[in-house]
């Protein structure tokens, strides 16, 4: 006898759960693919896991887990009224009465209970499921979901700090209680964007915000008159107290309160039964960022003819996310991260593959966003509705919607304070910590590694006056270039400019940077070639210790490369410090060809008649201990900041007077020595490196650095692990300038996965970046595929008219195949 379906739903409540307010419930997003409850098929969100699945991958959970009872979501786009006005502006706010009118669609949605694997379905709401069932359904449809909730607490960036007022707040006991529900400002008539105020339970009004929404400001003139320092948003609290928004006044800021539960006690409210209707300020301020489209009220640039299909999916902004987006388009057009996220892994081997909980597996959401990008299963023109809801006809300005990318940036960042934050970033930081990261999730099979792909060989050769020479190798992912600006082909222009400058400024014409000339700007235009050289040409090395020499002297240091990467990521170094300690951007354009040769830049390696310098101090010699000096300049600058003198000179002596960054991690390492404010003692300090602690050492070795990196850090932060760590972190360069003190030619990077072969390449890639920081402005990405350029800025993907490669941050090459 066949059960029927109400029977079927009994006998499977065992795999029914009702979710804790401490679950993570995913009912926005599928966990494996793009999939939403506005596709086709809608999202299944797995009763016992609260995991969702498109309809096309539910059936893999179910034969993965056996578990069978899901909630069926589904939203459809409801018709526009045809008598929907579009009227005219008269406030300077969107969504409100007079504002703009986003005319953003609006969804209907409904919700089923589907029993696999036979897709049994029951309809939701009914009186007649079981309790277990409708409280499951209840609970997560009130609950925020994980997908929204990651992105909040990215806004917020910083973890709450506990208020100074909330231990010892004192309560006025004058008889208040709040009841559960039916709040009213106490001085005006507003119903929402209500505070509580802690110490005497007034219910008051928030603050009016910019766009003429929110409330009266009441509340902060209560606590102006009368100087109680904390009030919690009614609306945003229930069993999940961490999501109570709970404001100080006097510190201007969101704070904690450890003892919230006690304090609304007080007032007789019972936290527990209470569910969430407010959006708190973090969830407010995140969709006033993400949701204004700008493009609907100001003209873009130059319209480029939009792309669509496989390979032509944009990626959407999540908030001051475009480094990401940028990096992963260049990366996901590589030949190496296709074959291995996309051709040699289908979605199934990675969810199979995957642990109980795929959306915080590297691995599955690095294949999830390949299929997303590459598929061609979401790139498609978004639909626009008329006046009376029919789709209108495509036309060639139509626009995509675009992936986001949230749950590979959920674990792209994890543990990263920066990148998990919603503040811009370094894409070249970001690109180098992606290879990290998926070298490390490839460590059991690194011939699977896409990252190796990017990896290379440089060989340093230091010589010093005696003749003798030092070979030192190190693995990199990146070419960083420093840009001779005295190599600018156009100099004659840039003369003009300087000769014009005055003239223009007596005809009362400002000149913004640098000169226009028939509305051009003119900048100093550098060849890639001589940035190349740069990076060959003779260095000198001051301080080199010499073993042959048994004292410090002047080395010469020049580069070159042992091996050849498959793809040649170099970066331009735009960024420098300026006058004062303020970075600023060089102004500048790169020249680079379509077509590099690198050839001249291999290593040759030790060659017939060089010596090598002795690994350590010749036997019978005895090195003589000579005093180190401060640098006059480190100290006068450090001292200039307000430390004190003889603090400034120990730390330039105690980092090798390395520099005034360096000198002052130390010092601010060391302020608390006993022996801090001791004289100076000369005898001490000899040439020798400073004593490195090797325990420390081999702990940072242990965490992927390299030894010189490891040691270059440890000594110039003081010995101290955790500091070391964030200097080499904080500086990415660091792997392209490690400590040259070395005398050993011993030093061996030698890797037999790294790729090698010709040294031609194609240019097929830049990242772009417009702004005056790393940490500000945007980042836009061009690639060359099927024989055109085409521009990835977030969700926009169309055929580049005219890319920037002149101006680009980043430029990768592929090497081409003899």
């Amino acid at each position: 006898m066949i059960p029927s379906p109400m029977e079927l739903l009994r006998s499977h409540l065992s795999k029914v759960r009702i979710p804790e307010p401490t679950n993570r419930i995913y009912k926005q997003e599928c966990c494996i693919s793009f999939d939403t409850p506005r596709s086709e098929g809608g999202l299944y969100v797995d009763l016992c896991s609260f995991l969702a699945f498109g309809k096309e991958y539910v059936g893999w959970n179910y034969e993965k887990t056996g578990n069978p009872v899901y909630l069926h979501i589904q939203q459809r786009r409801k018709p526009v009224r045809e008598d929907r006005p579009l009227k005219k502006p008269t406030l300077l706010a969107i969504g409100m009465e007079g504002g703009f009118d986003n005319q953003e669609p609006e969804y209907e949605e409904t919700y089923d209970i589907v029993i696999l694997p036979d897709y049994v379905t029951l309809p939701f709401p009914s009186v007649e499921l079981p309790e277990k069932v409708r409280l499951a359904v209840d609970s997560i449809l009130i609950a925020e979901g994980a997908e929204r909730k990651g992105q909040l607490a990215s806004w917020t960036a910083e973890k709450k700090k506990v208020s100074a007022y909330a231990m010892n707040l004192q309560q006025m006991n004058n008889g208040v209680v709040v009841p559960p529900s039916g709040w009213k400002c106490s001085k005006c008539d507003k119903t929402d964007n209500l505070w509580l105020n802690l110490t005497d339970g007034m219910i008051l009004c928030g603050r009016r915000n910019w766009d003429g929404s929110g409330g009266n400001n009441h509340a902060m003139e209560h606590y102006k008159e009368t100087n109680y320092p904390l009030a919690v948003k009614l609306g945003t609290i229930n069993a999940d107290l961490d999501g109570a928004d709970v404001f100080s006044y006097p510190e201007d800021d969101s704070v904690e309160d450890p003892l919230l539960a006690q304090h609304l006690a007080f007032f007789g409210i019972n936290f527990s039964s209470l569910q969430k209707t407010e959006m708190t300020t973090a969830e407010r301020e995140l969709d006033q960022n993400i949701n204004f489209d700008w493009n609907r009220i100001q003209e873009s640039g130059q319209e480029v003819e939009p792309l669509f299909g496989p390979g032509y999916t944009g990626l959407v902004n999540l908030g001051n996310s475009c480094y990401m987006a940028s990096t992963m388009q260049v990366v996901f057009s590589t030949r190496s991260f296709i074959s291995r996220y996309y051709e040699k892994q289908s979605l199934k081997m990675a969810y199979e593959m995957s642990p109980a909980d795929p959306t915080l597996d590297l691995n599955t959401q690095l294949t999830k966003l390949a299929y997303g990008l590459l598929s061609g299963k979401y790139s498609f023109p978004a639909q626009e509705m008329d006046e009376v809801g029919d789709c209108k006809t495509t036309t060639s300005s139509a626009k995509q919607e675009g992936i986001p990318p949230r749950m590979f940036k959920t674990v792209i960042a994890a543990n990263h304070p920066e990148f998990s934050s919603m503040r811009q970033q370094d894409a070249l930081e970001f690109f180098q910590h992606l290879l990290d990261q998926v070298e490390r999730g490839n460590a059991e099979k690194p011939g699977f590694d896409p990252s190796r792909s990017f990896k290379f060989i440089v060989e340093e050769r230091l010589q010093c006056p005696s003749g003798k020479v030092a070979y030192n190798k190190r693995t990199d992912n990146i070419l960083s270039l420093n840009i001779p600006l005295h190599d600018a082909t156009n100099k004659d222009q840039l003369e003009a400019f300087h000769k014009m400058k005055p003239e223009k400024n007596l005809e009362g014409k400002e000149m913004f940077g640098f000169i226009r000339a028939n509305d051009e700007i003119v900048r100093p235009r550098v060849p890639l070639e001589a940035c190349l050289a740069s990076f060959s040409a003779p260095e000198e090395v001051h301080g080199f210790y010499s073993t042959a020499l048994n004292a410090k002297t002047t080395a010469i240091k020049t580069a070159g490369l042992v091996t050849f990467p498959d793809y040649l990521v170099l970066h331009m170094r735009k960024f420098v410090m300026g006058e004062g300690w303020v970075p600023k951007k060089l102004d500048v354009y790169i020249d680079v060809p379509d077509i590099i040769d690198i050839t001249h830049m291999r290593s040759r390696g030790l060659q017939p008649g060089e010596e090598l310098l002795p690994e350590t101090v010749s036997s019978g010699e005895k090195m003589e201990p000579t005093n180190v000096a401060a640098s006059e300049d480190i100290v006068s600058k450090l001292s200039g900041m307000g430390f004190n003198y003889l603090h400034c000179q120990k730390a330039a002596i105690n980092t090798s007077n390395a520099g005034v960054e360096e000198a002052m991690n130390w010092l601010l390492s060391h302020m608390n020595d006993p022996d801090i404010d001791d004289p100076i003692s000369h005898d001490s300090k000899t040439v020798e490196l400073m004593s490195i602690d090797e325990t420390s050492v081999e702990t940072l070795i242990s965490f992927g650095f390299q030894e010189e990196v490891a040691r270059k850090a440890l000594k110039t932060s003081g010995g101290s692990i955790e500091k070391a760590t964030d200097w080499i972190f904080s500086h990415p360069e660091v792997s392209s300038s490690v400590d040259t003190d070395a005398t050993s030619s011993s030093t061996q990077a030698g890797d037999p996965g790294v790729p090698d072969g010709s040294g031609r390449y194609k240019l097929m890639a830049l990242v772009s970046h417009m702004g005056t920081s790393t940490q500000c402005g945007h980042y836009v990405a061009h690639v060359y595929k099927d024989g055109r350029w085409v521009i990835f800025n977030d969700s926009k993907v169309g055929a580049s008219v005219n890319p920037p490669k002149d101006m680009g941050y980043l430029y990768f090459f592929e090497r081409i195949d003899s």
